[in-house]
């Protein structure tokens, strides 16, 4: 199954500028304009101080792989020849409380470790939905 063939994100009314953001090729967060805190995912109120005003910020796209998983199962008929592929989990080098989901490309699942320094790859599925997916450095 092509990417193009897979299931879109769900985009919802806090998460929209995030998503147009994506589409542009540019990666932002939200970050309290009460007490600074940087945040993702997208949220009305800051978890820190339950202030609800923010603003949209940019932020590098590097990061450093927290954890990860290989899929082995087949959710869809159409993607078994994808499988098996890995899932990482990035802690973005902006802060300890940024962590974001996404494929592994142009990588083995055989050298993911902790630590392992990745950064954002723009993947265009089609004219509406653009998508990150993490490449080791």
């Amino acid at each position: 199954m092509s990417i193009a063939q897979r299931p879109r994100p769900e985009v919802d009314r806090d998460s929209a500028p995030w998503w147009a953001a994506v589409r542009r090729h540019a990666l932002i967060v939200q970050r309290c304009e009460d007490c600074g805190t940087l945040r993702f995912p997208a949220r009305a109120i800051c978890n820190r101080c339950r202030c609800r005003s923010y603003e949209w910020v940019p932020v590098q796209g590097t990061a450093k792989v927290y954890s990860w998983i290989v899929n082995h199962q087949v959710f869809m008929r159409p993607m078994a020849d994808e499988v098996p592929f890995p899932v990482v989990l990035v802690r973005l080098d902006e802060g300890d409380d940024l962590l974001m989901y996404g494929n592994l490309v142009d990588g083995d699942a055989e050298d993911l470790r902790p630590g392992l320094p990745v950064e954002a790859v723009f993947v265009d599925v089609d004219d509406e939905t653009t998508l990150i997916q993490w490449r080791p450095c």
